[in-house]
């Protein structure tokens, strides 16, 4: 056989030997995310439960109308509203006087309002037309939300502090009602391999954040972690870990691939206390979760979050989600967590259970019409 022959044979084997390993490879990983998804979409069609009543009424809404991020919640409100009333209109705030005036709803709801001049829900209130509106980010602008409160018939807060901070305020019907997540944005699904990674926190470098991950990253050098989000080159070491920090905004649908291709999903709250940021110069608390709470959970990934008071009335610590107090608390759950894939696994999926069953808009919007209507 001559040298040339030999080269060929040798590199036909080594052809061969890449291919039985590519096959072999992709067969173990292919059935084991299929059965994973298998699982997932199980467990989301288990909780989906009877559809909710359609109600007879009409609803007019007027969403945030401040773009991003703010317009995926917009998306998913109307979506929500629209499989729960016979009628749905929406309108922008500079339209939204005229189009109560002439399709007279049952109900003109306002979602955030901060942008919304209250001259707006007064010349509808005056119309006869009762008037709702839903705070998004309470409680960290209160000293904005507490005077437009008073301009609307009934309030929904996603923060419970904040129900008797507005009812002191003068307004007489307030409800707790958190947001939830939208499926049409949120649930599981397979994701390409280079967005998968053992740790992943999407959210903003606000201070109480870059402080607890100025402790946290030295635990975690050694893993595949990602942080996504604005303002985190305030982290002490950041040139240090600047190659796993992308700093963008994200829509809903990669928010969604990468909670879905992480392990682990970090959730860390606002201070309600950050004077940098927010306008709480009365400094009420926060105790409710956020939404990205509800976000995590829907993709199917084991959600490890800071504590807030009413988490459990959502979750079961331990059993539907983690919690943590401190970085080295934290890091030890997540070198407990990916060392015990069932467990971890376990968790992430009686967390989608109880989401997909409990927690979307739908849900939420359901027990808004409830309140409302009865």
């Amino acid at each position: 056989m001559t040298a040339a022959a030999r080269k060929r044979s040798v590199r036909s084997r080594a052809h061969a030997a890449r291919y039985a390993a590519g096959s072999r490879d992709g067969w173990r990983d292919g059935w084991r995310d299929g059965y994973w998804m298998g699982l997932c979409e199980c467990t989301v069609l288990r909780a989906a439960g009877t559809p909710p009543p359609v109600r007879d009424v009409h609803i007019l809404y007027v969403p945030t109308g401040k773009g991003f991020p703010y317009s995926p919640i917009d998306e998913a409100v109307a979506a929500g509203l629209g499989q729960l009333v016979t009628r749905l209109t929406v309108a922008g705030r500079e339209e939204a006087v005229q189009a109560a005036a002439t399709v007279r709803p049952d109900l003109v709801l306002f979602l955030d309002g901060l942008h919304v001049p209250t001259d707006i829900p007064d010349r509808i209130r005056e119309l006869g037309i009762r008037t709702a509106i839903w705070f998004t980010d309470d409680p960290y602008y209160t000293d904005l939300t507490a005077s437009i409160a008073l301009h609307y018939d009934e309030v929904f807060t996603l923060e419970a502090n904040c129900v008797d901070f507005y009812r002191a305020s003068g307004c007489p019907r307030v409800w707790h009602l958190p947001l939830g997540f939208h499926p049409g944005h949120f649930r599981p699904q397979n994701t390409p391999a280079d967005v998968r990674c053992d740790v992943a926190f999407v959210g903003s470098g606000y201070w109480n954040r870059v402080a607890f991950f100025d402790r946290l990253l030295p635990y975690l050098e050694g893993r595949n972690i990602r942080i996504i989000g604005y303002w985190w080159e305030r982290l002490r070491d950041y040139e240090r870990f600047q190659s796993r920090i992308e700093g963008r905004w994200m829509t809903p649908q990669e928010t969604a691939q990468v909670y879905s291709g992480a392990k682990i999903v970090i959730n860390m709250h606002r201070e309600p206390d950050d004077g940098t940021f927010n306008s709480n110069s009365l400094g009420v608390g926060a105790v409710s979760p956020n939404p990205r709470t509800f976000e995590i959970a829907a993709c199917a990934s084991l959600q490890l979050t800071d504590v807030r008071g009413e988490l459990a009335a959502y979750f079961v610590p331990g059993r539907e989600i983690e919690t943590y107090a401190s970085p080295e608390e934290l890091a030890a759950k997540i070198d407990h967590y990916l060392a015990h894939e069932d467990e971890r696994r376990a968790i992430a999926l009686n967390g989608l259970y109880r989401v997909m069953r409990d927690h979307s808009y739908v849900r939420r919007l359901e027990q808004m019409l409830g309140v409302l209507f009865g």
